[in-house]
């Protein structure tokens, strides 16, 4: 419970105080904890999973185009893969529309998406599996694919405190991975 505590106040500290947004309503795990297997498509329809993202830290999105919060945000995640998207950090905005990748694709062209990766779950087994309560929800995935966090409802995932949020956990999964589990004690 302390570890949560200091865990909140720390996310607290970055937004400064009586910040009103999303970070406030960032739920961080006390431990990391485990994600079930995710099955879903990529844009043309192949077939990954969740695991391929490990080494990675994942913001993985649930969400839909159907969904006016998702529509909203989309542009920030699209700007937010831009600024931080690479070997060691990746946005998954998994789409789950019935329409499938095609309608994914013809809502990223009317905004203007060029970011984003497209990934489908026409199931919805991904928002079950998940025990999403609504869309969008959110998940801080660490490189070994366990959860820090959610957030359910949009955000402003391009606002400067999220960003020097995200570069905080980016940076710690890094000092993390990079550190010898068993190092040797120098005599």
């Amino acid at each position: 419970m302390r570890r949560l505590l200091f865990a909140v106040l720390a996310v607290l500290a970055i937004a400064g105080p009586g910040y009103p947004g999303p970070l406030q309503s960032f739920v961080l795990h006390e431990t990391p904890a485990p994600v079930p297997e995710l099955q879903f498509t990529d844009g043309e329809g192949e077939p990954l999973s969740l695991a391929g993202f490990r080494g990675k830290v994942v913001l993985l999105n649930v969400w839909a185009t159907w969904c006016l919060p998702c529509r909203k945000e989309m542009p920030t995640l699209d700007r937010l893969q831009a600024a931080l998207g690479g070997s060691a950090f990746e946005v998954v905005a998994l789409s789950i529309d019935r329409g499938g990748a095609d309608a994914v694709r013809k809502f990223y062209a009317e905004i203007g998406i060029r970011h984003l990766a497209i990934h489908v779950d026409t199931s919805s087994q991904v928002g079950f599996a998940l025990a999403t309560a609504g869309l969008p929800t959110t998940l801080l995935i660490d490189a070994e694919g366990r959860e820090l966090g959610r957030l359910i409802g949009p955000a402003e995932w391009d606002a400067p405190d999220m960003v020097a949020f995200l570069k905080s956990i980016i940076d710690k999964e890094g000092d993390r991975l990079a550190t010898p589990r068993n190092k040797e004690k120098s005599l």
